[in-house]
């Protein structure tokens, strides 16, 4: 087999080594991995596996295929649902029909091989009732644009003529038991065929074995992939281009995505949302297009993608080649409401009495000609997918317009059919076995100071409880480390905390990144190691008021502004110390820097006040452990100052362990004071619901050190 697009990924010395369901896993996470072969949380593959009854010990035919709401490309073992062949095959004695069809999901939990609690998807009877050991089921775009043509059957027959490819044209009909039965049928009718194009949906493929499932896949996707795109043409694609790529796209998203985040004004797109921001060359080729409109106005057509992206996009009419940021964000304050009254209208004139209530009307998608593609999500991988979703569409529309009469050729859902995917009552029961957010989801935060100790710890618990973080430290390679095991809910960046421009930066990149700043945390800090008589130079006494005091002014300042543009409120948590507190000898420069620090928390929070803006500070005693802040030198300066007995050749760790059971012991309780404790003093101050009216405060992590009683 030759394949002109796609690659045979498959490794035969691993799939060896596999067991039936393995096999299955492996080959659901190849095809999973190539997002032109399927949508994350689309399609479905399945085998049907001859295992023991744990009852009877008999040999049963297993259907495995993805539980309700899995991915294909991260799908695991305990991802696919288990079910015994024969009971869903009895199910149809039960069928009464297409009208109440929905009442068979109720009977799957009845046919579960074992206790496996995956619960069945939908989709379980299309690949029930097909006669192939393993079935394939993808959303793939150049199926889909067959799919999504006017001209579908007529395209099937070229397709067949010029490369033998026979596939089967079933009309669109909603997943569930009867397009299962249809599948069945048109299998017994059609025995040689190569797949099934479920119209607006998808395409089926199969095989007799997991690795020749797998390739006979490829071979009919490489092919349809070949006749479609032979049939685009760039420069008469979408009736042309009209519109110029703005060069200060970025900068337009960048002002205008705070706004849409306002929690109670006419922007708001759906409360506290993540966004993501898209300028692909498919992007921009499309809303820079004459028949963007025409095409955005008619929506999506596969349900995988609209699920996400509603029944259609916000375009947005505005000036591209010459306007401004704000007659952007005018532009889309005048089309919001138009919007939010047509999606109104479109579940009034559809739903039925057992319709779940109307969600959101506010659109997922917002098309900008010049600027690009802003979606929006309850997280960023929402926000990202829902936004790679519209891409999916646009790759759709590319062939489909392509192979026949331009925008006419091009076939979306129905309004009705859309509403009866949206609102589906399946759907919504999905929705519900949803678990619920974490405390800090929706939230965007920005840390700091992240190479190391405190802000390390910080980022790992915010990320713990739901927000995505920008991690900022001025050792770009530290802060990539920090982000690193948080995939998309972290991202690094450099901040130099003395500079404006630099921190500014920094929130522009939390803005394109996330779609706002919701929280600031600042950990960055410096500390001399004095010499005998405590002192250190004039230029390590300015550095230090810069990093400690006017950095932590900085960095506030520039959060506050987004948070002032979004009108959501926000929360400030600047790290000061017990030492802005302790009058002791050996530190003037630090501890005067945080004593300055503590007062300028107080004036922060007049200032943030009236814009619901909470500006609040820790006083942690010396941490230690971790941290940066205690390089070797600094470690044996504090030992020799407080009389501890050491040895030089000592490693730096059993140091450092000395130092911190010394301070320990200064303390009330005679405990550390680590990192994660004064991680979660911020989780405490940086969440929106736990102090919601602390202000202005400076709140001690110490383990009772007396010297620091406020007096």
């Amino acid at each position: 087999m030759t394949l002109t697009l796609l690659s045979d990924l498959w490794d035969d010395s691993f799939a060896t080594t596999l067991d039936e369901p393995e096999l299955l896993r492996y080959r659901s996470n190849l095809l999973g991995s190539d997002p032109r072969l399927t949508n994350f949380g689309g399609g479905n593959t399945s085998a049907k596996v001859p295992m023991p009854d744990p009852v009877t010990g008999e040999t049963a035919t297993v259907l495995w295929v993805k539980g309700s709401g899995g991915d294909l490309g991260t799908i695991q073992r305990d991802g696919f649902a288990t079910l015994y062949q024969d009971k869903l095959e009895a199910l149809k004695t039960r069928y009464r029909g297409e009208a109440f069809e929905d009442e068979i999901v109720d009977l799957y939990p009845l046919c579960v091989f074992g206790t496996n609690p995956r619960a069945a998807s939908i989709d379980t009877p299309l690949h029930a009732f097909l006669p192939f050991r393993h079935v394939d089921h993808l959303h793939p775009d150049w199926a889909i644009a067959l799919a999504a043509s006017a001209n579908g059957p007529e395209l099937l027959e070229q397709l067949h003529a010029e490369t033998g490819l026979h596939l089967v044209w079933l009309p669109w009909k909603r997943p569930g038991f009867e397009l299962g039965l249809w599948l069945e049928k048109a299998i017994a009718e059609n025995p040689n065929c190569d797949g099934i194009i479920l119209g607006s949906h998808g395409i089926f493929t199969w095989g007799d074995e997991a690795k020749s499932s797998y390739l006979n896949t490829l071979r009919v996707l490489d092919l349809i992939g070949q006749f479609v795109l032979k049939h685009i043409h760039e420069e008469t694609l979408f009736g042309g281009q009209i519109t110029e790529t703005r060069t200060d796209r970025r900068e337009l998203a960048r002002f205008v995505l705070p706004a849409l985040r306002q929690a109670p004004s006419a922007l708001k797109i759906g409360g506290t949302r993540a966004a993501h921001f898209s300028d692909s060359d498919a992007v921009l080729r499309f809303v820079n297009s004459a028949d963007a409109a025409a095409l955005a106005e008619k929506g999506t057509s596969c349900p995988d993608h609209f699920v996400r992206t509603k029944v259609k996009p916000l375009l947005v009419s505005w000036d591209a080649k010459n306007g401004t940021a704000i007659e952007l964000l005018d532009a889309i304050r005048l089309a919001l409401p138009g919007y939010r009254a047509d999606y109104a209208a479109y579940y009034e004139q559809n739903k039925e009495p057992s319709s779940p209530a109307l969600r959101s009307a506010e659109p997922s998608v917002v098309l900008i000609p010049g600027v690009g593609m802003l979606s929006f999500g309850k997280n960023k991988q929402e926000a990202r997918i829902t936004g790679e979703f519209y891409t999916n569409a646009i790759h759709v529309m590319e062939g489909a317009t392509s192979m026949g009469s331009g925008i006419e050729n091009y076939v979306s859902l129905t309004p009705r059919e859309a509403f009866r995917i949206e609102y589906w009552l399946l759907e919504e029961a999905k929705l519900r076995r949803m678990p619920p957010e974490k405390e800090l989801a929706r939230q965007v935060a920005v840390v700091v100071g992240t190479g190391s100790g405190i802000g390390r710890a910080v980022v790992d618990r915010l990320v713990k409880d739901g927000a995505v973080v920008v991690c900022a430290d001025i050792n770009l390679a530290l802060a990539q480390e920090t982000a690193a095991p948080h995939g998309e809910s972290a991202v690094a960046v450099e901040c130099n905390i003395t500079d404006r421009a630099s921190v500014r930066a920094v929130m522009d990149a939390a803005v394109l990144a996330y779609g706002g700043v919701d929280t600031l945390i600042a950990v960055a800090a410096v500390i001399f190691s004095p010499d005998d008589t405590g002192r250190i130079t004039e230029a390590q006494w300015r550095t230090t008021f810069d990093v400690n005091t006017l950095g932590s002014y900085l960095a506030a300042d520039e959060a506050m502004m987004v948070m002032r543009e979004q009108a959501s409120g926000g929360q400030v948590v600047l790290i000061s110390s017990a030492n802005g507190v302790v009058a002791k000898q050996g530190s003037f420069a630090y501890d005067a820097s945080k004593a300055a620090l503590n007062h300028l928390v107080r004036e922060l929070a007049v200032a943030g006040g009236p814009s619901g803006i909470r500006v609040n500070a820790l006083s942690p005693a010396s941490v230690v452990s971790g941290s940066h802040q205690f390089p070797r030198d600094r470690v044996l300066t504090s030992l020799a100052k407080y009389g501890i007995t050491f040895d030089e050749s000592e490693e730096t760790e059993a140091l450092r362990e000395k130092l911190a059971g010394f301070y320990a012991q200064r303390t009330l309780l005679k405990k550390r004071v680590t990192p994660e404790a004064v991680a979660e003093a911020v989780f405490l101050l940086a969440s929106p619901t736990r102090l919601p009216l602390t202000t202005g405060q400076s709140l001690p992590v110490d383990a009772g050190l007396t010297e620091a009683f406020l007096r």
